[in-house]
C-alpha cells in the first residue's frame, strides 16, 4: 500500500507551484475562488496517490469527502473556534468562509482526475496490448 510514485509527485509540486502563483499574484474573481479550488483537489489527489497505492475511485472519495469536510468546517467557523482567526497560515489552509460553489468546484476537479485517470489507464493498456 505504501508507495513513492514520483509521476504523482511531480504532478502535487507542479500543481502546488501553480496554487502558490495564484495566492501571490492572481486577485480576480474566476481563477482565484473557482480554479484554485478546483486544482486544491488534484493537488490533494496527486499528493495521495504519491505515497499510497489506491485505486482511482478510493483516492478521488476520500479526497472528495476530506475536502467536502473543510468546506463544513469552515461553514462551522472553526478557524475563529479554535482562535487562530490572526494566522495567516491557518487562514490560507482552512479557509474561513464556507461556499455551495466550493463543494461543486471540488466536484469538477475530482470529475478532472478520474477522466485524465481513465484516459491515462486506457492508453496505458493500449500500448501493453
Amino acid at each position: 500500500m505504501l508507495t513513492f510514485n514520483k509521476t504523482y509527485f511531480g504532478l502535487a509540486i507542479f500543481i502546488f507551484f501553480i496554487e502558490v502563483l495564484i495566492a501571490v499574484f492572481i486577485h480576480d474573481r474566476f481563477i482565484r475562488p473557482y480554479l484554485g479550488d478546483v486544482l486544491v483537489v488534484i493537488l490533494i489527489y496527486c499528493f495521495l496517490k504519491s505515497f499510497l497505492k489506491l485505486p482511482v475511485a478510493t483516492a478521488a472519495i476520500f479526497v472528495l469527502i476530506f475536502s467536502f469536510t473543510i468546506e463544513f468546517l469552515q461553514f462551522l467557523n472553526i478557524v475563529e473556534k479554535l482562535h487562530l482567526e490572526n494566522s495567516k497560515m491557518a487562514r490560507t489552509v482552512i479557509g474561513t468562509s464556507f461556499s455551495w460553489i466550493d463543494l461543486l468546484t471540488y466536484i469538477i476537479g475530482i470529475a478532472i482526475v478520474i477522466t485524465i485517470e481513465k484516459y491515462w489507464v486506457e492508453k496505458e493498456i493500449g500500448k501493453q496490448a
